[in-house]
């Protein structure tokens, strides 16, 4: 005989279970968010770091090939596209891509001659608060970035 009140099996969840996968997926969350929420910034910083050191050593190997770097008028964009006094030694592209802005949407400042390294060039990218001179910049002339 067939009993129409026994269930065979279940259909849907109950409310307690609903509340316990809840419950399981916050405490998951409070462990996890905090971990990786502090790296972005991180992450910022050290690509800045690796973009100032790629380009430095583009500009070196521009400076090799050309005699001089960059003038300020002519900027990082001689290293992706040849200044017209150059055709004959310019033997770029001397980066990968071209390179517009650093990690916080900014240009990264070029001086040459550099007013911190007067033989050579200033490099750095004004970090998130887009200042030049700001605590959070990175350069290519302190030790500490």
């Amino acid at each position: 005989m067939c009993n129409r009140n026994h269930r065979r099996g279940r259909s849907a969840f109950t409310l307690i279970e609903l509340l316990l996968v809840m419950v399981i997926l916050g405490v998951l969350a409070a462990i996890i968010v905090p971990n990786y929420a502090g790296r972005i910034p991180k992450a910022k910083i050290e690509a800045a770091k690796q973009d100032i050191a790629a380009i430095a050593n583009a500009l070196a190997t521009f400076e090799v090939d050309n005699g001089r770097y960059p003038t300020n008028d002519e900027g990082l964009a001689a290293l992706s596209n040849p200044p017209s006094n150059l055709a004959d030694t310019w033997h770029g592209p001397y980066v990968t891509k071209p390179i517009i802005k650093d990690p916080w949407g900014n240009p990264y400042v070029y001086h040459c001659p550099g007013s911190h390294n007067p033989r050579g060039f200033d490099l750095l990218s004004m970090g998130q608060d887009g200042q030049e001179g700001g605590t959070d910049d990175i350069d290519n002339w302190s030790s500490a970035s």
